[in-house]
């Protein structure tokens, strides 16, 4: 294995797989601050040299993590396909850059192929591209995912209603999701981040929505974002829900911190299969976002991105309906600036995308962060034009809890009109019955007038 090049005169040597991947990435506030990303661009381009000269069998041999140490690494090796793994291991990571990107190359090869793939390689090869690529590659990559029905299918987009409310006030909440739905959001889920974390609120919202939901005959599911532990005592006795929630992270130490381990998530599995309200067989909603490792102390010296893509590698496990990445969202010790924003949503879309996941964006930023709504505006264009499976919407793009700025529901009728998709089938028919939206997906007068609920 070579771990040095020369470039303009000058030799670089790195001492192991980690250090290149390091080094190889894109300028990241969060690696500048472990002290493991390149000093200099010089360093940076000689490691994706390196980078790009090593074999999947060199990256898969050395992990970031070792085997024993680290609960994600187990999870993420024991999926892999052994038989497709042998077919590509010599190709190196600048062959399978090239590959991905080649025209002839088809969703159903690339979907063949990375079953036999780890979070590192895709990493890997996410680094080797430049923000034109990370478009154009997910944009062949359909992910379709069902629990009430089915999203993800070409020619639409779809949308969560995030409708917090800083004293979990069911009617306050239910008046953020009526405006949402006349504008078409809606038909990702409903979810709620409830501001007080205990099963009697989680059951209060629960009921809240499932019941909003049964009596306007809305196709939708539901989700509330308390911690699983919550989640699973509030169905047990008995409260109605569609999916599951659960922010996942990328090293085993980081997901103690969350209080959960893939037994947890194995036992929720189970219970929302049995119990929830949802057919599936696709019933998880998980969230991610770039530093929250190095954030938490957890990060084991290991960049940003690699970190992102091995929390895709750990969903594959539970094959879940939806996955957030909210890249932006701590702020500007892990993203510093609209420039870091934009690439870090477009390589987590790529890296998701290319390990099967459902990657909807949060294209997120805080206002202690360089960025303005306008980097926020690019980025979620340029995610949109990916071929992102869904985006957030929140009352006027500012979550009034949570003190972040995300995607509003009038930012979310302009990505349909961009791009001319349509809400999910059912979503679309239901739209079309409350007069909110016409056949071609274009919405009527009567969107942002949430009377109708009211009346």
């Amino acid at each position: 294995m070579k771990l040095k090049t020369r470039l303009f005169g000058t030799n670089y040597q790195f001492k192991s797989v980690k250090e290149v991947l390091a080094k190889a990435n894109e300028e990241r506030s969060g690696d500048t601050m472990l002290g493991i990303g390149a000093a200099s661009m010089k360093e940076r381009v000689a490691a994706k040299v390196v980078l790009s000269e090593l074999t999947l069998e060199d990256i898969r041999k050395n992990p970031v993590i070792p085997y024993e140490e680290d609960e994600v690494t187990r999870v993420i090796e024991d999926m892999v396909n052994e038989t497709i793994y042998n077919e590509i291991k010599n190709w190196t990571v600048g062959y399978l850059r090239e590959w991905v990107l080649d025209y002839k190359t088809t969703d159903a090869e690339i979907k063949r192929v990375a079953a036999g793939l780890t979070p590192e390689m895709v990493a890997g090869t996410a680094k080797l591209m430049s923000n034109m690529d990370l478009v154009y590659a997910p944009r062949k990559i359909i992910i379709e995912t069902k629990a009430n029905y089915t999203i993800g299918r070409p020619g639409t987009l779809s949308f969560r209603i995030q409708p917090n409310h800083p004293s979990d006030s069911v009617d306050g909440i239910l008046l953020a999701v009526m405006e949402a739905l006349t504008f078409g959001c809606g038909d990702a889920q409903i979810g709620v981040n409830p501001n007080e974390d205990t099963v009697e609120v989680t059951k209060r919202l629960m009921h809240g929505m499932h019941d909003f939901m049964i009596k306007w005959n809305i196709p939708t599911h539901t989700c509330i974002l308390s911690h699983i532990t919550n989640q699973m005592r509030a169905v047990e006795e008995g409260a109605p829900v569609s999916l599951f929630f659960q922010s996942i992270a990328g090293t085993e130490d980081a997901n103690k911190t969350f209080g959960l381990s893939m037994k947890l998530l194995d036992e929720a599995t189970e219970i929302i299969k049995h119990k929830g309200t949802a057919a599936g067989p696709n019933l998880w909603y998980f969230e991610t976002g770039q530093g929250a490792e190095m954030s938490l102390g957890t990060d084991h010296g290991v960049d940003q991105l690699t970190l992102e893509a091995r929390k895709y590698g750990f969903a594959r496990r539970y094959a879940p309906f939806s996955i957030n990445t909210v890249t932006g969202f701590i702020g500007p010790e892990v993203t510093y600036d609209g420039k870091q924003m934009i690439r870090g949503v477009l390589e987590d879309h790529f890296c998701g995308k290319m390990l099967g996941m459902p990657l909807g964006m949060g294209c997120v930023y805080t206002n202690h962060a360089k960025l303005d709504i306008n980097d926020q505006e690019t980025a979620t264009m340029l995610t949109n034009l990916a071929g992102a499976n869904y985006f957030i919407g929140v009352p006027m793009g500012d979550d009034v809890m949570l003190s972040y700025q995300d995607t509003s529901y009038h930012d979310n009728a302009t990505l349909r009109e961009m791009l001319g998709r349509k809400p999910a089938k059912e979503f679309h028919q239901w739209m079309i019955e409350m007069g909110f939206m016409d056949e071609d997906g274009h919405l009527t007068s009567k969107a942002g007038d949430p009377s109708v609920f009211i009346k």
